[in-house]
């Protein structure tokens, strides 16, 4: 009954939000063909590659108080820690001579950078390393700020839009942030030609089936170039720590759906996924995934990142990281490749 709507979403490359939900309602009967399906679009457009971004983590302050996050500014419990510029260059330094060539640069919206910082670690990174790519998670900022950055060299921008249903994100927020501003972001970098990446917690409370079709829907309109999806997990000292965890099974499966919807899409296998699950991974690589993000932080560092609790790889050195995920991912058919991975836009490989 459901296998020719996975046929058709891999024609069509989109359902309606009705068609989506029956999908998701009625998973445990198809997902085993949507994976199929989708490790098979994504092998049409990027063969058996994963891209691998060296993830800098570089602050842990943040003006925002998401319910849902550990680095909230109202959790007085957390050390804060701050990487200087000179550092964060350092990181791409290491991360190059290991085979990185597309750094992530992720931090709290953290008022203590400037522009002009960001500016000065970007134009280094690319002046140093003028095959690698930039990308940028720094939160909501403003259209003129986004212009900088991307008049510096930055090639890519990570912004979660966390829900696409405006009265759940409000459940997820606190009153003095907007799901306006949210989507003006992502039109903003869109407009001014990042490779924009979107996404959204799987599970986050007060979410229903009916807002992950809706989600589908959203992403097939927004059409960005990059999709992070991680299942919600909750933090000690947030509002939601008693609230229970995201479904890593119900992740991979909107996985193999987003695959299906967007062929094309850059799809990381998220850390969150590997904190729920010991072979979150790898199974996000065999659900349509293909991007990992191993940790060029210094490790001294790592453990007050804590978006979540029990995150994984917080102490691991960045190359014994990479070593150990070319073997596991290895497993599934696929291999780990050091190119900067960019977004095919419509080229097969």
């Amino acid at each position: 009954m459901y296998k020719p709507l996975i046929d058709r979403l891999e024609r069509q490359n989109i359902l309606t939000q009705d068609e989506y939900l029956l999908l998701i309602e009625n998973r445990e009967t198809i997902r085993e063909y949507a994976y199929e399906r989708a490790f098979a679009v994504r092998r049409k457009y990027y063969g058996n590659k994963v891209f691998i971004r060296g993830l800098i983590e570089f602050s842990n302050y943040c003006r925002n108080n998401c319910y849902y996050c550990g680095i909230r500014a109202g959790n007085n419990n957390l050390e804060r820690f701050r990487l200087t510029p000179d550092e964060i260059i350092d990181c791409a330094k290491q991360g190059y001579s290991l085979g990185f060539r597309t750094f992530v640069l992720q931090g709290g919206e953290d008022a203590h950078y400037t522009d002009d910082d960001f500016c000065f670690v970007i134009e280094n990174i690319k002046k140093e390393f003028p095959d690698c790519a930039v990308t940028l998670s720094l939160g909501e900022r403003s259209s003129e700020s986004y212009k900088k950055l991307r008049q510096a060299g930055a090639d890519r921008y990570l912004l979660r839009h966390e829900t696409c249903n405006p009265d759940h994100y409000k459940k997820l927020h606190p009153p003095a942030m907007s799901y306006e501003n949210r989507l003006r972001c992502l039109e903003d970098l869109k407009r001014l030609g990042y490779q924009t990446g979107a996404g959204f917690m799987v599970g986050s409370p007060y979410q229903t089936n009916a807002d992950l079709a809706g989600e589908l829907v959203f992403l097939k309109k927004l059409n960005p170039q990059m999709i992070g999806i991680g299942p919600f997990l909750p933090h000690k000292d947030t509002p939601f720590k008693d609230m229970a965890a995201g479904s890593s099974e119900m992740t991979l499966f909107l996985i193999s759906l987003i695959r299906l919807t967007l062929p094309q899409a850059l799809i990381p296998a998220t850390t969150a996924l590997g904190t729920a699950d010991p072979l979150g991974r790898e199974k996000g690589i065999l659900a349509g995934a293909n991007v990992l993000m191993p940790n060029l932080s210094p490790v001294k560092t790592r453990k007050k990142y804590m978006l979540y609790d029990n995150k994984i790889c917080t102490g691991d050195e960045a190359a014994a990281c990479i070593e150990c995920l070319a073997r596991r991912i290895k497993k599934t058919g696929c291999e780990i490749v050091t190119d900067r991975g960019d977004y095919q836009n419509g080229i097969q490989c």
